[in-house]
């Protein structure tokens, strides 16, 4: 049975294009064998109130699809890294 999730990301603002390019391209090899099967840029949008000292944030949604259950360690590996303000998985399928 396939599990669908989607992954929604806010990166730092301070980020530049080729640094944000990098940085999910290192989000994406943490998720191993999980396939991604969309990939959204919502660009830069105000933030609702300063979350670490940003104002803004670079919105970025992942569809995902695996026939088994996602990384055990993703989740540690976002709350550790500090490009990621906030972030929320949910399962959809």
């Amino acid at each position: 049975m396939k599990r669908v999730y989607e992954l929604a990301l806010v990166l730092r603002s301070s980020l530049t294009d080729t640094q944000r390019k990098k940085f999910l391209e290192i989000v994406k090899s943490w998720l191993g064998s999980v396939k991604i099967s969309k990939e959204e840029d919502w660009g830069q949008k105000p933030l609702s109130y300063p979350i670490k000292r940003e104002t803004t944030g670079f919105y970025t949604l992942l569809n995902l699809e695996s026939d088994n259950s996602i990384p055990l360690d993703l989740e540690k590996k976002i709350l550790a890294n500090d490009n990621i303000i906030r972030h929320l998985m949910v399962r959809t399928k």
